[in-house]
């Protein structure tokens, strides 16, 4: 293919919520917090997201934060 550079596919701000299992609001404030890498497309200024993004960043969530439980003392 002329001009794509990558096969990743772009997922809605729904379609990542539905994959993280998180509400749509999540997604956006994580959007604008810079934790997740939006594109803004059309006149609405819309988000996309790069489906390797959101891996990257499931991946990365996983090993910055362990499953262990916290004994409060």
């Amino acid at each position: 293919m002329a001009g794509s550079r990558s096969t990743s596919r772009m997922l809605t701000a729904s379609e990542v919520a539905d994959r993280l299992h998180v509400h749509i609001n999540t997604v956006r404030r994580w959007s604008n917090q810079g934790m997740i890498k939006a594109y803004r497309i059309g006149p609405r200024g819309d988000r996309r997201f790069m489906e390797q993004d959101i891996t990257n960043f499931v991946q990365e969530f996983a090993t910055n934060h362990d499953n262990r439980k916290v004994t409060p003392q």
